[in-house]
């Protein structure tokens, strides 16, 4: 299976407190479109409330140049955002974030683990119903900060349930708190990708610059395939705790890549203009 890459510019504006215009948001991501990214998740259907920074996500939608090989994803909180989300033709894909933490999930959905399950079968009836995809995010899949039992067991049986019961043929397990070590990514991934051969598993990391080729080297040589980032690795959860570990830097990952050998279709040069394009949205906040 090839590399594919997915550039997550919402992860990386959705924590900033002051609101990004809208016409900013699309000048960027309209940037990134142009790089050939696999996928680019690019907003979210969720309450105003809890992430006010995705507020606008229907008409930056409108604002999107879409002659591009990159597929939309957009992520959802509830039925109710995906069923604002399924009626956009251009989004192929519908991201859920469903955590093996209780206390995560409260903090991050507002409801339990059960009801979040509930919510995911739901939302992948929407999903298939509009022929569309959904991707789990399995948050806390490399560690809890909370005190709660966690251990790479908890992860497998998660991933197995999602895909037994629900049909979810991708999750990406998530580093929502940058600890993970090359020795979980390295077991997990080795565990669960001969385990479940039609589960298209990733790695959502979010990692300090200076771990980050350790990371990519463990998950890759570990069998992931899939592999979320950020420009310059801004952003992080901002549900997770007060100081955001932030996310995978792309720019970290394509030079890791190209040091192995690894070919990608990325446009160097459309991904340098997306560099330059993200001072426009960080550095003005």
């Amino acid at each position: 299976m090839e590399v594919k890459l997915i550039e997550c510019p919402r992860d990386a504006m959705q924590g900033i407190k002051e609101f990004i215009p809208t016409e900013v948001k699309a000048a960027y991501i309209n940037a990134i479109l142009k790089c050939n990214f696999d996928t680019v998740d690019f907003g979210s259907f969720v309450s105003p409330k809890v992430t006010p920074q995705m507020r606008d996500t229907a008409d930056l939608l409108k604002q999107l140049d879409l002659n591009s090989s990159s597929k939309l994803l957009a992520i959802v909180a509830n039925e109710r955002g995906a069923e604002d989300a399924v009626q956009f033709d251009e989004i192929t894909y519908l991201g859920f974030p469903f955590s093996i933490s209780e206390k995560f999930q409260q903090r991050n959905t507002n409801s339990s683990i059960e009801e979040s399950l509930h919510r995911v079968e739901a939302i992948q009836n929407l999903a298939l119903k509009h022929k569309k995809q959904l991707v789990v995010y399995l948050s806390m899949g490399f560690g809890n900060p909370y005190g709660e039992h966690w251990d790479a067991e908890l992860v497998i049986k998660w991933c197995e349930r999602l895909y037994k019961d629900l049909g979810i043929t991708i999750q990406a397990l998530s580093d929502t708190i940058g600890c993970a070590t090359t020795d979980s990514v390295d077991y997990l991934f080795k565990e669960l990708i001969p385990a479940f051969p039609r589960v298209e598993f990733g790695a959502h990391m979010h990692t300090l610059r200076e771990n980050a080729e350790s990371m990519i080297q463990a998950a890759y040589n570990a069998g992931c395939r899939r592999f979320d980032g950020a420009i310059k690795g801004y952003g992080g959860c901002p549900m997770a705790k007060d100081d955001l570990t932030g996310n995978m830097p792309t720019e970290i990952m394509l030079h890791w890549f190209e040091k192995q050998g690894i070919v990608l279709p990325i446009d160097k040069n459309a991904f340098m203009n997306a560099m330059n394009e993200s001072n426009n949205v960080f550095y003005a906040h």
